[in-house]
């Protein structure tokens, strides 16, 4: 009987295990490159491109880069090499142009949220008050709020209107107003005024601590590129001699130039990991 019960509870915890392992990871399964890339250019504001134009600007890059090096240095080794870094450029401006933009986000949006209060406690409705940012508020944030007060006027349908908001603003600081503004529609009560107060006031906090963060850790960050980037610049300019160039046309060369990119690629990637502030998840999407 006891050997019939134990039997029963691992069948049971194993079936457990087997359905938290299956079922939520589904649930949870990240999103798929083009998704990635497509929110990426949404927080760089950059709307107008597409996922498959910035693969393509990588590759036209990379081609242009690699067909310069290699009619200068007549090698094609190293005018690969060349275009793998180049290609990757596109790539990384668009990176740059997001943490810079969601920087410049988390500073604007306690403004933005003072804003809203201001608005509420003149009595307008909250749907007013959100069109009201597109007027008044902070300059970054009156495009997507322009057009949710022009949906709205359209379709009187706040959800759905708040949901194209989140997607237009794409950025997780804006995910949680929303989302808290959604909560006080639907609850209401008289603490709106409150609630806002209080998220300016965290809003403002976080964006005074990670700003001081931020500038500590920026020249770190500056110098383990330079460090990463000085030997690719040495090596374009061993290109223009002949004797470097037979030397990297060769079967040795080759491995050099690969064993170097990978460890240029591995360096930078542990750099970044150790480097790098945690950023929040926009779990609210």
């Amino acid at each position: 009987m006891t050997g019939a019960l134990v039997g029963l509870a691992f069948g049971v915890g194993v079936l457990l295990i087997g359905a938290g392992v299956s079922g939520p990871a589904r649930q949870r399964s990240r999103p798929g490159v083009r998704a990635r890339l497509a929110e990426m250019l949404a927080q760089a504001g950059l709307v107008g491109v597409s996922p498959g134009g910035l693969v393509g600007s990588c590759a036209g890059v990379g081609a242009l880069a690699a067909s310069l090096v290699g009619a200068v240095s007549r090698s094609p080794s190293i005018a690969a090499a060349f275009g793998l870094l180049a290609g990757y450029a596109p790539l990384a401006l668009v990176r740059l142009r997001q943490r810079r933009r969601r920087a410049q986000l988390r500073e604007l949006w306690p403004e933005a949220v003072d804003n809203l209060a201001s608005a509420v406690r003149a009595g307008l409705s909250l749907p007013e008050a959100l069109a009201q940012l597109g007027v008044r508020g902070p300059e970054s944030l009156r495009a997507p709020f322009s057009s949710f007060g022009a949906d709205y006027r359209v379709t009187g349908a706040f959800g759905p209107c708040l949901d194209r908001l989140k997607d237009a603003l794409a950025d997780p600081v804006g995910d949680r107003v929303v989302e808290s503004l959604r909560v006080a529609r639907d609850v209401g009560g008289s603490d709106l005024g409150r609630l806002l107060r209080t998220l300016s006031a965290f809003l403002r906090e976080d964006a005074r601590t990670r700003g001081e963060l931020e500038s500590r850790q920026s020249w770190t960050v500056n110098a383990a590129r330079l460090a990463v980037a000085a030997p690719w610049i040495v090596l374009l300019l061993l290109s223009m001699q002949p004797e470097a160039v037979a030397a990297y046309n060769s079967s040795a060369g080759l491995v050099v130039l690969a064993g170097g990119g990978a460890a240029s690629l591995l360096a930078y990637r542990v750099m970044l990991r150790i480097g790098r502030l945690p950023e929040e998840p926009r779990v609210l999407r």
